[in-house]
């Protein structure tokens, strides 16, 4: 424990160095947000009063508790996580995606951040990710999972995020494969059934709303994404817990209806290119991308940014009709 303080001071004074840089240029406001892997927001609005907080930045929230040790959230998090990308590889045949060996442990050349990413893909699923960032000593965390289907169906691809600030933020949404605005039908088979549980869990008092700055993130949510920040507290962590119980049951029984009636063989090459289209631009337009350049430098953040999109898997199935 005595040879651990050194390190951890060292990690401290990292941190602190990371900070100052996050807070150049001053008018670059960045907010928590996540691309397609899901927005995480910094606008909140009290989920009882429906009155408005002042906007808050992610140096903002840093700077107010810069090093809390979240390491506790982390592991209770990431074991959220787990047990949802393990039910997803028990359905699906999925191989870990081999642009990913490696990745399972990083960090930046300064030790300011690390993290980890893994993602798998098969025939029925395109890309499934299991993904962390962050500072567990310093306050601040980014985990995701998210699934990204083939296109056997038009079921909404699933995005669950936690991250800490170190207040607790919470994201869940079935991203839509369609323009809602002219597909009713698809609104009411996948989006009404939710809405309910949705507004209930808005309505917690304990929770207030986040609204994405990034507009094309703010285009992704759909109208059920769940969207909130709390205090980092197992109650809180608990009551999303418990949310998503039912959010992911839901998206399974989603897929064993579909499997009683796949997306025809005509349309698949099209509901590709939707597909990887946002896929890609979603990961590009990430308004916390700026985190990771300035930790990792620009090279290294692109080749990071293509790996976390699945670059190289859109190419190696783009133009391919995906198979029942």
């Amino acid at each position: 424990m005595a040879a651990a303080a050194p390190a951890a001071a060292m990690n401290l004074r990292r941190w602190t160095s990371m900070r100052s840089r996050l807070a150049e240029p001053p008018d670059e406001r960045l907010t928590w947000a996540s691309g397609i892997g899901g927005p995480h927001h910094m606008s909140n609005n009290t989920a009882a009063s429906g009155t408005k907080l002042d906007i808050k930045t992610i140096t903002e929230f840093l700077a107010e508790q810069p090093n809390v040790d979240v390491s506790r959230a982390w592991e209770r998090c990431w074991g959220i996580h787990s047990g949802i990308v393990d039910r997803v590889k028990r359905r699906f045949a999925v191989t870990k995606h081999p642009a990913t060996a490696g990745h399972e442990y990083f960090t930046s050349l300064d030790q300011s951040m690390e993290g980890s990413f893994n993602a798998w893909s098969g025939p029925r699923v395109e890309w499934l990710v299991h993904s962390w960032l962050g500072n567990r000593k310093a306050s601040l965390l980014d985990m995701n999972a998210t699934v990204f289907l083939s296109q056997q169906n038009r079921v909404p691809h699933l995005v669950i995020i936690f991250g800490t600030v170190p207040k607790l933020f919470f994201y869940a949404d079935y991203t839509p494969r369609v323009d809602l605005r002219t597909h009713l039908d698809y609104v009411n088979q996948y989006y009404e059934p939710a809405n309910a549980s949705a507004i209930r869990f808005r309505g917690l008092s304990n929770f207030t709303w986040n609204w994405s700055h990034g507009t094309y993130l703010r285009g992704l949510m759909s109208p059920v994404c769940t969207s909130v920040m709390g205090d980092l507290n197992e109650a809180n962590i608990a009551a999303c817990e418990s949310y998503l119980e039912e959010f992911v049951d839901r998206w399974f029984g989603w897929l064993d209806e579909a499997d009683r009636a796949p997306l025809p063989q005509d349309q698949r090459l099209a509901q590709q290119q939707y597909d990887h289209y946002v896929r890609e631009v979603g990961y590009r337009t990430d308004p916390m991308n700026v985190l990771a350049q300035r930790a990792f430098g620009p090279d290294e953040f692109n080749r990071r940014l293509e790996l976390r999109m699945g670059l190289a898997q859109m190419a190696e199935s783009r133009g391919q009709i995906a198979k029942d």
